[in-house]
């Protein structure tokens, strides 16, 4: 399977980068915390890391570390506006529970 960025996300993470002036992609990732087990980890990446699993969507490349990817695998990342908030949106096949304040899931 793969990572993949909606068209509306990758255009968003594009015209970041373009602004910031650096940066070669986006990196995601998971950390242990919250009251599920898991919370998403998502940063501009200025480079590769030889231990990362590379993909590319919408022109967009995503770096993801291998310990990381056994809980990603096949998500699917939007940028969406709902109301006043807008943000990024893990659609992740992986998850069987999430957490009442949204921060945090398990598989």
């Amino acid at each position: 399977m793969a990572i993949t960025l909606t068209e509306k996300a990758a255009t968003h993470v594009k015209n970041f980068l373009a602004k910031r002036g650096k940066g070669v992609g986006l990196r995601l990732g998971v950390r242990t915390t919250g009251c599920s087990g898991l919370a998403y980890v998502l940063e501009f990446a200025d480079e590769e890391r030889p231990e990362d699993q590379a993909f590319e969507s919408h022109g967009v490349k995503i770096f993801v570390d291998p310990k990381s990817l056994v809980y990603l695998d096949g998500t699917e990342l939007d940028y969406a506006r709902e109301g006043l908030n807008e943000g990024f949106k893990f659609n992740n096949p992986n998850v069987k529970d999430t957490c009442g304040c949204g921060e945090s899931f398990n598989v």
